[in-house]
């Protein structure tokens, strides 16, 4: 039997859209990470992008356990000496709660170029609407 290795014009691209209200961050991120990748298709290559789009809505409803919400801290960095700051996850999901989902699935992902390509691949959206409709996304399960 000849194992068969995909390459970038033997798939299709199709549309998922993934409802984050009352979902649990880590096991939301890992099923978005292994779509993105295309781990849950049979031609999944490791080498090559064979992953979906995916559309997540309700970023901001997401869930995390325990005290993550007051405890959790991100870290960003000016570049200059002291330029550290911390923000906490209550704080980022009042300003910005796209960005628990992005950071969260991002860090499931390869670090190189095949990885910053598949997260492109990754929308977010805050409210419950998206601009995504015209491409028929389905719902993962």
């Amino acid at each position: 039997m000849k194992t068969t290795l995909a390459t970038k014009t033997d798939h299709t691209k199709s549309w998922f859209v993934v409802d984050a209200a009352n979902e649990t961050l880590g096991r939301i991120s890992v099923k978005i990470a292994n779509v993105l990748r295309g781990r849950h298709k049979p031609t999944y290559t490791p080498h090559v992008d064979t992953g979906d789009f995916v559309v997540v809505i309700n970023a901001e409803k997401i869930q995390v356990s325990g005290k993550k919400n007051t405890d959790k801290r991100y870290m960003f960095y000016s570049g200059w000496m002291g330029g550290a700051s911390h923000v906490s996850m209550s704080e980022m999901r009042a300003k910005k709660p796209e960005f628990i989902i992005e950071h969260a699935v991002k860090g499931m992902l390869p670090r190189n170029k095949l990885g910053r390509q598949m997260i492109k691949k990754l929308k977010i959206h805050s409210g419950s609407e998206h601009p995504y409709e015209a491409q028929q996304p389905k719902p993962l399960v």
